[in-house]
């Protein structure tokens, strides 16, 4: 009975061994899970600090675009004020001129009048 014994010692043995390898080749791939987890995880984070940091350039971009595109239009709205006083300032040297020469063909009318 002693070899009886052994022998079943010797099986329950065997199983006990499959069952810690079978244990220790879960525990790995959970361990490796859990590295490949952790890697996905920091260059998740990588890549949300570099999504945080062209979200803030773009909106740095753009809060420099409105300030630009606000001085630009306060310029068109002084080159226009100042395009309008030229053309009234024109209108008006026109009318002036245009009465000169009135004025002028009227007197030489007059002395080639006088003169006939």
């Amino acid at each position: 009975m002693d070899q009886e014994s052994a022998e079943l010692t010797a099986a329950q043995a065997l199983h006990e061994w499959r069952e810690a390898e079978r244990a220790a080749a879960v525990a790995r791939r959970g361990k490796l899970a859990a590295q490949v987890a952790v890697q996905a995880a920091q260059e998740a984070a990588s890549a949300a600090q570099a999504t945080a940091s062209a979200a803030k350039a773009a909106l740095d971009a753009a809060t420099m675009a409105e300030a630009s595109a606000s001085k630009t239009a306060s310029s068109a709205r002084l080159v226009v004020e100042a395009a309008t006083a030229d053309s009234l300032t024109a209108d008006a040297d026109s009318a002036l001129a245009d009465s000169d020469e009135i004025t002028a063909r009227d007197a030489y009318q007059r002395s080639v009048d006088r003169a006939s």
